[in-house]
C-alpha cells in the first residue's frame, strides 16, 4: 500500500460515520492481518455475566462496552490481549442470530477479556447492560438479542496497549490511523 492510500484510509478511518452501520462499506478498506470464521455471543458486565470485578476485565483493562470484546482461550494465540478486530458476518452467519439488531453497537473492537475454558472458538462481545434493542415489539437486553452467531468472520485490524486502551469507537479508529501511517514512515 503506497503512502497516499494509507494517508487516504486512515483519514476515511477518522471521518468516518461513527454512528453508522458497523458492516458499511468501510469495512474492505480496513486491512486484514489474518482472519477466520468463529462462533460470537455477547455480555454484559455484571457478576453474574463476569467474576466478583466486572469493571475489570482478565487483561487488567476498564470493561469498556464501547470498545471490548472476550476471546475463548483457544483463541489466546491468534488474538491476545489488545487486538483490534473487525466482525463481518458472511453468507454462512446464522439467521437465526440477532446481529442486525445490534451491529451498530459492535463496531471494532479489542480482546481484553477472556472467556471460561469450556467456550471454544468463540468471541463474546461486551454491550451495554442498560441498553435496550426491540425485538418482536419489545425492549430487551442487546446480549439477549444477539443470541449466539455461527460463521461469523472475525478481522485482526490492528493492535494496542491494554493498558491505555481507547475508551470509544473514535479514539480506537484514531489510534488504528495513527498505526497504519507509522507503518509506512
Amino acid at each position: 500500500m503506497n503512502l497516499a492510500i494509507t494517508k487516504a484510509l486512515a483519514g476515511f478511518l477518522l471521518m468516518s460515520n461513527l454512528s453508522g452501520s458497523a458492516f458499511a462499506a468501510s469495512d474492505a478498506l480496513l486491512p486484514a492481518r489474518d482472519s477466520f470464521n468463529v462462533s460470537m455471543t455477547a455480555y454484559n458486565a455484571v457478576v453474574e455475566q463476569t467474576d466478583s470485578d466486572p469493571s475489570i476485565t482478565a487483561s487488567g483493562a476498564y470493561s469498556d462496552s464501547d470498545v471490548v470484546a472476550a476471546r475463548s482461550k483457544d483463541l489466546a494465540e491468534k488474538l491476545p490481549f489488545g487486538t483490534v478486530i473487525q466482525i463481518v458476518p458472511d453468507s454462512s452467519t446464522s439467521t437465526t442470530c440477532g446481529l442486525s439488531v445490534v451491529e451498530d453497537q459492535i463496531g471494532l473492537r479489542v480482546i481484553a477479556d477472556s472467556m471460561h475454558p469450556r467456550k471454544r472458538n468463540q468471541i463474546d462481545v461486551l454491550l451495554d447492560a442498560g441498553s435496550r434493542v426491540s425485538v418482536g415489539g419489545k425492549n430487551t437486553n442487546p446480549a439477549i438479542a444477539l443470541g449466539v452467531c455461527k460463521g461469523v468472520e472475525v478481522r485482526i485490524v490492528g493492535k494496542v496497549d491494554v493498558a491505555h486502551m481507547p475508551r470509544n469507537q473514535a479514539e480506537l479508529k484514531k489510534v488504528l490511523g495513527e498505526q497504519l501511517l507509522a507503518i509506512k514512515k
